[in-house]
């Protein structure tokens, strides 16, 4: 499978519905391999973590802006198998997934058996730790307004 074709025709298919979704009812999950480990100053909370906004990390600025957009929250996970997980405990209307192609095609799958329209956002430079992704696009999508 192609992971990036995949998730690319997935995004197309789900962009309007993830963004009828009213903001408090979407999630964001995010990998920890985005973390900056030696700063980072996240609560565990056994398979996830919840950013403390310490600043060492572009999940900061990610987390603050998810907040003031009114989002349902954010979750740093520390795996893809936790997205089922978080569907089932915090209930979204939709997700906005981080993650490499791998992994985001992987929670797609997830989110389409529980009809929860995803929006995935791929890492630029991918790894299991070290990551970095694109910030400005992905603040301006959360500040996306529309929703009913």
């Amino acid at each position: 499978m192609n992971h990036k074709k995949f998730t690319i025709e997935k995004n197309k298919k789900y962009f309007e519905k993830f963004l009828q979704i009213p903001a408090n009812k979407r999630m964001i999950l995010v990998p920890q391999c985005l973390r900056n480990i030696k700063k980072c100053r996240a609560k565990e909370f056994g398979s996830y973590y919840i950013c403390a906004e310490c600043g060492g990390c572009k999940i900061c600025k990610i987390s603050q802006t998810a907040k003031t957009a009114g989002y349902l929250g954010l979750r740093i996970l520390k795996g893809g198998s936790t997205v089922k997980k978080m569907v089932a405990e915090l209930k979204p209307g939709a997700i906005l997934g981080v993650a490499c192609y791998f992994e985001g095609a992987q929670g797609i799958k997830e989110c389409e058996k529980r009809k929860i329209p995803v929006y995935f956002y791929p890492l630029s430079k991918d790894g299991c730790e070290n990551t970095d992704l694109e910030l400005n696009n992905l603040l301006k999508l959360l500040e996306e307004k529309n929703g009913k």
